[in-house]
């Protein structure tokens, strides 16, 4: 029997001479000016799909990447492809170069492509800083391609999509082609596909499913159906999202024996999640990360939507808002037993009285004498405490800048601030480790999660040393603040549900004993 020659060894024989040019003019008549097909499956299904706002992928050597550079050149006209670092694009370039051909120029220093004649093109570009994202904007993009989009901020793809326009008739649309996140920087996606993705999501969705969402805050609030929507007062357009799973199997150009066997090499969980997408494992923590990931997960896995029996609130952590986009963060603490936090939005708090504004809701939320710690470090939190104190509320102002004598837990080494050690010592509780586990129960926040893992730290001659929030802030895009309202509520006020009301009770003396006349109201003060 005579083999069959396959399509690649016959256009091997063409060469590269002027037969070669006639079966591809004859193959572009076939395709039309399509210069690239997708593999049957998954890339076919992501290919048609008609979601704003697609995730592709989770397994290595899906065809992640060839969905981006086939979209861009079929599809759209003006197209933008990111990577983390600008350096990381050579692959996309490489592949890039090999599907559109002579078909358009390539500008390498731009890293940019353009058609003659048209208006179309397809730009690579790195985001490797939070704010990068400036770079981009107010450039009107028909689609948005982030490749590995589990290693970006949920800021720098949030800012962009305001930009994701076309002319009249340009289907638009934004695809996150990725693996697992491996870091807490792409946390954000495990929220923005709950449906698909989180095991416990109260309305689960099939892969390839639309589902509608506004996005408030970087936040998806789900809908019924798409369209302009009213929410306090403000318009908001419902996008409609899907999540299209694709492994090695789907790509047959990938899938060889020899690609396998380094994947099944690597380390866990890295082998589970390139190999099998597995979005369910956890995150790699960097080496000088302050808070264990899995520690925080932990104590939120444990919580239940009640305080236990008989524990009162000891004490109101309080994260200030100084108006704009950060929110003022209210965290209730039950001993080791947070409530669902309360987020007051920056833009709807009068600036001009806000510390009588704060303080009412501050009371309207307290129970049982608990103490209220208010950040004094951001400057916006000093009208509230003198509201709160000049009322006979018990407060106490944190500032993290300010020196401390607490040591860890061995008394071994000591804290350059209090910020480091509020945070340290928050971490201690956390330590599933320590006898009797941890009695850390936290509301399950994919935002808290981020907030709690993302300070880094470092030893010093003068004791351990957090990273400062303004780096913090500047690395990730945005303030901690439900982290940093959670952590100060630990820090302050006592820890020991036994202790608790003769710790209330023995303030009530001491501040007798000052010649204040203590106010007393159990439920609510």
């Amino acid at each position: 029997m005579i083999a069959t020659p396959s399509i690649e060894e016959i256009i091997a024989k063409l060469g590269t001479g002027e037969k070669l040019r006639e079966v591809e003019r004859e193959a572009l008549k076939i395709t039309g000016d399509k210069r690239w097909v997708p593999n049957p499956g998954p890339q076919t299904e992501a290919y048609f799909c008609k979601a704003d706002i697609l995730l592709y992928g989770g397994s290595a050597g899906s065809g992640k990447s060839q969905l981006l550079l086939g979209l861009a050149t079929n599809e759209h006209q003006r197209s933008i492809i990111f990577r983390r670092e600008s350096s990381q694009t050579d692959g996309l370039e490489s592949e890039g170069k090999k599907i559109i051909g002579e078909t358009a120029n390539f500008n390498g220093q731009d890293k940019e492509w353009t058609w003659p004649k048209t208006q179309k093109s397809l730009k690579l570009a790195g985001m490797k800083d939070a704010d990068d994202w400036n770079k981009q904007a107010g450039r009107e993009r028909d689609l948005y391609g982030f490749d590995e989009a589990g290693e970006f901020l949920c800021v720098q793809v949030m800012s962009l999509l305001g930009w994701n326009r076309g002319p009249a008739g340009q289907r638009c649309r934004v695809v996150l082609a990725s693996n697992p996140p491996r870091s807490t920087d792409g946390l954000w996606m495990l929220e923005w596909f709950g449906p698909w993705l989180d095991r416990k999501f109260y309305d689960p969705a099939l892969p390839g499913e639309l589902r509608w969402a506004l996005l408030i805050d970087g936040k998806p609030q789900w809908v019924e159906k798409g369209g302009l929507q009213i929410v306090d007062g403000k318009e908001y357009l419902a996008m409609s999202f899907t999540f299209i799973p694709a492994s090695l199997a789907d790509n047959p150009d990938r899938n060889t024996p020899e690609y396998r066997a380094r994947l099944n090499a690597l380390h866990e969980p890295l082998r589970s999640q390139l190999l099998y997408g597995d979005f369910s494992i956890g995150v790699k923590d960097d080496i000088d990360q302050l808070i264990p990931t899995a520690w925080v997960q932990a104590a939120m896995d444990k919580w239940k939507d009640e305080p236990p029996d008989g524990i009162p609130m000891c004490a109101i952590g309080v994260d200030c808002s100084g108006g704009g986009d950060d929110p003022m963060v209210i965290a209730p603490r039950y001993d080791g037993w947070y409530a669902p936090l309360e987020k007051i939005a920056g833009k709807d708090i009068p600036m001009e009285r806000a510390g009588r504004f704060c303080g009412g809701l501050i009371v309207s939320y307290r129970r049982d004498r608990a103490l209220v710690v208010v950040d004094l470090g951001g400057g916006y939190g000093g009208s509230l405490y003198e509201h709160l104190k000049a009322n006979d509320i018990d407060v106490r102002g944190f500032k993290g800048a300010e020196g401390t004598n607490k040591r860890t837990e061995n008394k071994e080494l000591g804290f350059t601030n209090k910020r480091t050690a509020a945070l340290w010592k928050f971490r201690e509780a956390l330590d599933p480790g320590q006898s009797g586990g941890s009695p850390i129960r936290l509301p399950a926040s994919q935002r808290l999660l981020a907030d709690l893992t993302a300070p880094r730290f470092e030893v010093t001659s003068n004791g351990i040393k957090a990273e400062d929030k303004k780096t913090v802030m500047k690395r990730i895009g945005r303030s901690t603040d439900e982290g940093d309202a959670v952590v100060m509520a630990w820090f302050e006020g006592p820890r020991q549900t036994t202790n608790v009301l003769d710790w209330v009770e023995e303030r009530i003396a001491r501040r007798g004993k000052t010649g204040q006349q203590p106010r007393v109201v159990m439920g609510r003060a």
